[in-house]
């Protein structure tokens, strides 16, 4: 089941990043990389027209307090989000039902792609999720067209979990790959339902 998550103050620490939560302040940055054409779409949403679409989503990130603020430690500057969302169907995954998991979804700054930064946020809140929260399972998912969060994942431990046909937020559909990532700190062995769309492999 989906598991209680709030950022609360929370703050995490790599070597180059700050996870934080989102402020008003973050705006300028936050526009600056969501207004790129290619960025959001890569996630499932179209990159924002304006500084008021900007701030709407913004202000929604504040008062969720789900979504990290991924943040250059060298001067704060905000170059993407880190989601801990609720995973879709949940009703319907019976292998989850007495386990506790979220997934997550991230988007960078396009200036920043190819240098290491994403798969250094993502295996920090991994680190959060399972040692400190004590999550069972995480769920992570990619369009099929979007090799360098397939590639991510990959490398944050993720293994390819549902093949799907997901819909974005402007109403087209893609081919997807859920991918699941288990706490390695517990024993858990899942009976997998709907064979029809699971691809996951067990050791």
């Amino acid at each position: 089941m989906n598991a209680d998550f709030k950022i609360s103050g929370i703050q995490l620490e790599t070597e180059r990043l700050i996870l934080r939560s989102f402020k008003l302040s973050d705006l300028d940055d936050f526009f600056e990389y969501a207004s790129v054409e290619g960025v959001g779409e890569r996630a499932g949403w179209l990159h924002h027209k304006d500084k008021e679409e900007s701030l709407k989503i913004l202000k929604m990130f504040i008062e969720e307090d789900k979504t990290f603020a991924i943040c250059l430690k060298e001067n704060d500057k905000v170059i993407g989000s880190l989601g801990i969302e609720f995973y879709k169907l949940e009703d319907k995954l019976s292998e989850f039902y007495n386990y506790q998991g979220r997934e997550i979804g991230y988007v960078l700054s396009k200036f920043y792609w190819g240098k290491g930064l994403m798969p250094e946020a993502v295996r920090k809140v991994i680190e959060y999720l399972f040692n400190e929260l004590n999550y069972d399972f995480l769920l992570c998912a990619y369009f099929t067209f979007n090799n360098q969060s397939k590639r991510v994942q990959e490398k944050c431990g993720f293994k390819p979990y549902r093949k799907l046909i997901m819909e974005t937020s402007f109403n087209t559909k893609e081919e997807s790959i859920l991918n699941l990532l288990i706490n390695p700190n517990k024993k858990i062995k899942f009976n997998f339902s709907h064979p029809e769309t699971l691809i996951y492999e067990e050791k």
